[in-house]
């Protein structure tokens, strides 16, 4: 008898279950009046990683969150996946760069708790948390800043500011690189109603209440840093606010991370303690943590 690998068997499934859809749909199907961007091969990583936590599902969430992570490891660093015109919910679990290695393990592990962890459920539970409120409307729709995806998120019940929680100081922000580059971003070039929405947003931001843990305090507060939060990495470079996202994991006893590297090209667990990987650069000055509800 022919025995079939596991990846021919996912590959056939996935022809079942979209027979009747042209090719072309799998780089824009519709789901729920937005426009989906994804490939054939994306819909079989998503059942492989069904697959992959089938015996996990019971897990509690922040550990739910931990084999997720672990199971993109290797996956290749790609930056700038997401600029499809007109703006779309792009899915892309292929590639991922640090912010779209969070957001889709974050979406997979509200996904994989559901009855039905679907793939058009993960597409939802990925544009509910990209996006403001949850709707694509257009470029400016999408919460660029880190910040400000986090509180949306808050605001929604998706997701804590968990912070000061664990011990912080006020972090003041004054955000409009976007702004004041539209023509660096192919989305706001030549259109400045879009960038006058995006200033509006960005002196939005910068009025809030922000919270950081410095650098140096960072190992010390380990024990109240949770594995599964999101740990976001304060930057002095002028109108941003951070400069890197990641998974928290504690291993062995220290606090470090997994992360999409752009120096190691790939989704990996951090060597370093994170104080020491916030000390070894220059550029940045302390973290933010955010908890998935």
């Amino acid at each position: 008898m022919k025995r079939f690998s596991l990846y021919t068997l996912l590959t056939i499934s996935m022809l079942i279950v979209n027979i009747g859809l042209s090719a072309a749909s799998f780089n824009g199907a519709d789901l729920k009046d937005n426009r989906v961007v994804y490939t054939a091969q994306d819909s079989v990583i998503f059942q492989k990683y069904v697959a992959y936590m089938a015996d996990k599902r019971e897990l509690p969430l922040n550990e739910t969150i931990i084999a997720t992570a672990k199971f993109f490891l290797g996956t290749p660093y790609v930056a700038n996946t997401l600029e499809k015109e007109p703006e779309s919910l792009v899915v892309n679990l292929r590639e991922l760069d640090c912010t779209t290695f969070v957001e889709t393990v974050f979406a997979l592990s509200r996904t994989i708790k559901l009855d039905a962890p679907t793939f058009d459920n993960f597409c939802n539970n990925l544009r509910t948390i990209r996006y403001r409120g949850g709707v694509i409307e257009d470029y400016t729709s999408r919460l660029h800043y880190s910040t400000d995806w986090i509180y949306d998120n808050e605001q929604r019940g998706i997701m804590k500011d968990v912070t000061r929680a664990a011990g912080a100081r006020r972090l003041k922000l004054d955000l409009y690189i976007m702004s004041k580059t539209p023509d660096t971003y192919k989305q706001l070039k030549g259109r400045p109603e879009l960038t006058e929405k995006i200033k509006a947003k960005e002196r939005e931001i910068s009025a809030r209440k922000h919270y950081y843990i410095k650098s140096r305090k960072i190992d010390r507060k380990s024990k109240r840093i949770e594995d599964g939060c999101m740990v976001g990495f304060v930057t002095t470079i002028p109108g941003i606010d951070l400069s890197h996202m990641a998974i928290v994991y504690h291993v062995d006893g220290k606090l470090t991370f997994i992360h999409a590297s752009s120096s190691l090209k790939k989704v990996c667990i951090n060597e370093s303690t994170m104080g020491q990987f916030v000390k070894g650069s220059k550029r940045n000055t302390g973290i933010v943590l955010a908890k998935l509800q």
